[in-house]
């Protein structure tokens, strides 16, 4: 692990400093690492997701893996997936305000009767909604039906 770590923040070419700030630690304990240290798991995690790796890229033959740094690992890329899909909802929301402004505005200036707006930004807000209740509200309920499921399928 001691020349892993090292690899990995010169290869991005951070200092210890940089390191340790990113990663919530302090840079003794970065450098204690550095120089073949044993990490505790939370340790292994913080730095995992810093490189963006698998805790298991980070450990080797003299720290084996334990079933606790796969849970680990499983969490912190589930917590990645959540970014990424709360990431994907705020830019679907700010595409979805910036048309819509357009529409409002193209709609206002040009001399028509009729709000014909209404109907694309309704749309197009109604969707953005379900959107927000899916990842915001029912993202772990969906989590859970989905395991279920799976596991109804895998027992047959």
């Amino acid at each position: 692990m001691t020349n892993s770590i090292k690899r990995f923040r010169l290869a991005r070419g951070w200092s210890q400093e940089q390191l340790a700030e990113i990663c919530a630690l302090s840079v003794r304990t970065i450098q204690r690492l550095e120089n073949g240290d044993n990490a505790s798991l939370e340790t292994l995690s913080a730095l995992a997701a810093a490189f963006e790796i698998n805790i298991s890229e980070l450990a080797n033959e003299s720290q084996p893996l334990t079933e606790t740094s796969q849970a680990a690992d499983d969490k912190i890329n589930a917590a990645r997936e959540r970014v990424e899909e709360e990431q994907k909802f705020f830019r679907s929301l700010v595409s979805a305000l910036i048309v819509c402004g357009v529409l409002v505005v193209i709609n206002l200036v040009t001399p028509h009767n009729t709000f014909w707006f209404i109907w694309p930004v309704g749309i197009w807000l109604a969707f953005i909604v379900v959107k927000g209740i899916r990842v915001f509200l029912l993202r772990n309920w969906i989590i859970q039906w989905k395991q279920k499921r799976l596991q109804r399928l895998l027992k047959r």
